[in-house]
């Protein structure tokens, strides 16, 4: 099994933005049939559809996996996620419901987040 680790850019148009967000993916043997295991990011970042083992709501992680993705477009995926969270699919429900019900405060501690954990 590969392990790699990547480096997402926080999106400019994102409360992340400037922030450097290590990410790990476990390759299994029979990758590209089986999406990569575990895809967490290392980097505590502040999001719904990311908890605090850093582990990733992404659909086509799992049951939307094509062998046809490659790691550059799972990688984008995820760098789109930053920029527009998915609070209907949410692993941190309570992150969900403010960024539904009170969007400023969640991009304030979204940016706080960002410049503590990812601005080393």
């Amino acid at each position: 099994m590969f392990h790699w680790q990547a480096t997402i850019m926080g999106p400019p148009d994102s409360p992340y933005s400037g922030g450097v967000f290590l990410v790990t993916i476990h390759f299994p043997p029979d990758y590209p049939f089986k999406p990569p295991k575990v895809v967490a990011f290392r980097t505590k970042v502040f999001h719904p559809n990311i908890n605090s083992n850093g582990s990733i709501c992404l659909d086509i992680l799992k049951e939307q996996w094509s062998p046809a993705l490659t790691i550059s477009k799972v990688l984008l995926s995820i760098c789109s996620l930053l920029t527009d969270p998915n609070p209907d699919d949410p692993l941190v429900p309570e992150i969900a419901h403010m960024y539904k019900t009170d969007k400023n405060k969640y991009e304030t501690t979204a940016r706080s987040w960002t410049q503590k954990y990812a601005m080393g």
